[in-house]
């Protein structure tokens, strides 16, 4: 089992703006003063650059178009609604945002088929929307494939139950905590496990000042250690510029990237960026705009297929 792969899966946006019916409880999103349209040409750039220097360095990015009859204004986040297993399984989840639902596309599958992959099966958690229960894919969990152990932080858009649901039918072990940040002086949930925490082969960057509760703190550091990863803090500031929204991915002759957005390079010290560099390189692209309308960053925007060849 590997815990990295080579093959990201990308939705490049036709409808991209702030998604009003995710702004309720993600308190990363922020509004600007332009036209839909000019937001959506500007994602589009964004996303452009960020798939060509992937593929510069050897990632095979698979991106599928967005279509503007779903309005999806979030679709360029697909990791939210799939997931794709070694196994040949594929994950659907029940997605908070109503609007997010029609993201769920089976061109998506024709595209993967066609490019090789092979789905032998599908674990579809989405009827859980209709008790109003959530668990958004790879957003909410954090998947440690080499040791079985799924991390995730409790929200409005990550229920237990279906955790623990989604650890049985995979065969995970579930590391449960709440993750909390402060909005106008109150801590509230963090909607997604990946904006404060990333999980690479040997390391993991993490924003433990966000566990408020000491021995879940205690817990999580301690799952991490056993399974020989080394311990990169980050700041809650450094989280708000999305240094915590990371992937580490292969590129070509298997060499290993950390990827991440601009901002979030910026905001990291030299000796959190010679933590990281230890292990592999560093690549960043500019997502200022997605990142303060989607109020997601370059995590969020890679699926990852571990599907097997046909």
């Amino acid at each position: 089992m590997e815990q990295i792969t080579n093959t990201i899966l990308m939705i490049r946006p036709v409808a991209f703006r702030m998604n009003e019916e995710t702004a309720v409880n993600n308190y990363f999103q922020e509004d600007i003063d332009l036209k839909n349209s000019v937001i959506n040409a500007k994602a589009q750039e964004e996303f452009d650059a960020f798939v060509a220097k992937l593929r510069a360095v050897g990632v095979n990015v698979i991106v599928e178009n967005d279509d503007l009859k779903m309005d999806t204004p979030d679709s360029i986040f697909p990791n939210n609604w799939v997931s794709f297993h070694a196994n040949g399984t594929v994950g659907l989840y029940p997605m908070f945002a109503e609007n997010r639902r029609r993201e769920r596309r089976e061109e998506v599958m024709d595209r993967l088929e066609s490019e090789g992959f092979l789905i032998e099966g599908y674990m579809d958690y989405t009827s859980a929307e209709d008790e109003g229960v959530f668990l958004e894919g790879t957003g909410s969990l954090l998947l440690d494939r080499v040791h079985q152990k799924a991390y995730c932080a409790l929200s409005a858009r990550a229920d237990d139950d279906l955790l623990i649901e989604f650890c049985e039918d995979f065969d995970y072990h579930p590391v449960i905590f709440t993750a909390n940040q402060t909005v106008n002086g109150e801590r509230l949930p963090i909607y997604h496990t990946n904006v404060m925490m990333a999980l690479a082969e040997n390391f993991a960057v993490i924003c433990l000042d966000t566990i408020d509760d000491k021995r879940e703190k205690k817990n999580v550091v301690q799952h991490l250690k056993e399974d020989g990863k080394e311990i990169i803090r980050i700041t809650e500031a450094q989280m708000h510029q999305f240094a915590g929204n990371m992937l580490q991915v292969k590129g070509a002759d298997d060499k290993r990237y950390m990827v991440m957005s601009l901002a979030a390079h910026k905001s990291l010290k030299p000796d959190q960026i010679a933590a990281i560099e230890k292990h592999c390189e560093i690549l960043s692209s500019d997502l200022e705009t997605i990142e303060t309308c989607g109020g997601g960053s370059a995590r969020c925007m890679m699926a990852e297929v571990f599907l097997p060849r046909s």
